[in-house]
This record gives structure tokens, C-alpha cells and sequence, in this order.
């Protein structure tokens, strides 16, 4: 069976959003090959539609001679959760529900994992589809931002199934439903 994964770089105070702003101090190696092995136990990427626009209006544009990651980017399969988006135009991309991702856990194939996309990884949680939570926390209080856990109002338990100290102070925490 696959499983639905998400890796997300987080804040002290929850921040999830523009990363780029704040994680790169703390980017190494370690990090480095954390990230890689997600990715290469995966063979699809799970979107929400923010996340896709944004990847959509990027990667397509992209010479894959001067951005390395441009051809996985844009050759991998990729799903999109929405209500809204009617026709993706990028290559290699279906819609889905929530209500698919079930039969699609079912199917062959590595993981499916989900990029970015803070809010699709909160509804996952809520409908105990997401199968495993990789949370790279970095020592750092942003102060303001998209977090995580705002909307949520109920409890999800999880397990921690997994924790590494890496020498930048960033704890690399991975968490399974309880």
C-alpha cells in the first residue's frame, strides 16, 4: 500500500509559510539527504491548488539544464485536491478529491507526497489520510506567517515515530496518527 507523507519546514511559533525567508541558515547535508530520501520514496506529488498555481506558473518555464529539478518537476505525476480548478494545464496532472486519495493509497507505486500545502496537509490530517508527518522544526521564531495548526479546533493525535537532533539545531520530528 502507499502512503500519503508530508514534509514541511516549520518555525518555533508554527510558521509553515515562505520558507524561503528563514530556513536556509539551517539548511546542510543532513537536511539535505532528509528531504532526498522523501522524495525519492515518492513517485507522486499531492497538491492543494495555491501550492499547484504557483508550481504551474514555475516549473513549466524552467530550462532544465540551468534548474536541475525542473525535468522531476515537471515529469512526475502530480494530483491536485480542489474544488475550484477545472482544467490543470500542467503536464502529468489530474484532479482528486479527498474522497480518491483512499483508492489511490490502494494502488502501485511509491508514496504520494504532499508539497507545500499547509491547508490540504490539515484537512489530510482531519480525514486520517495522511499517513506520515515529517516536520523539519528550526530553531527560529518568525513571529508572523501562515501556522500550521491556526484553523484547527479539535484534537488529532499523533505518534512520533521518529526524532533527529541534525548539528544546526533543527529537529527533524516524524509523526504517524495515533
Amino acid at each position: 500500500m502507499r502512503k500519503i507523507t508530508a514534509g514541511l519546514f516549520i518555525s518555533l511559533d508554527g510558521v509553515v509559510e515562505a520558507p524561503d525567508t528563514w530556513h536556509f541558515p539551517y539548511f546542510n547535508d543532513e537536511m539535505g539527504q532528509s528531504v532526498g530520501a522523501q522524495m525519492q520514496a515518492a513517485d507522486a506529488m499531492l497538491l492543494g491548488r495555491h501550492t499547484y498555481e504557483e508550481f504551474a506558473g514555475y516549473w513549466p518555464h524552467q530550462d532544465p539544464e540551468k534548474e536541475p529539478m525542473a525535468e522531476a518537476m515537471n515529469n512526475s505525476t502530480k494530483y491536485v485536491v480542489s474544488t475550484t480548478l477545472t482544467s490543470p494545464s500542467w503536464q502529468n496532472t489530474e484532479l482528486v478529491s479527498l474522497a480518491d486519495l483512499a483508492a489511490l493509497r490502494e494502488g502501485p507505486g511509491g508514496n504520494i507526497s504532499v508539497v507545500g500545502s499547509a491547508t490540504l496537509v490539515v484537512s489530510l490530517l482531519r480525514e486520517g489520510l495522511l499517513d506520515e508527518l515529517n516536520l523539519l522544526l528550526h530553531p527560529i521564531v518568525v513571529g508572523s506567517g501562515k501556522r500550521l495548526f491556526d484553523d484547527v479546533r479539535e484534537q488529532i493525535p499523533l505518534t512520533l515515530t521518529t526524532s533527529t537532533t541534525f548539528s544546526t539545531g533543527v529537529l527533524n520530528l516524524i509523526y504517524t496518527r495515533a
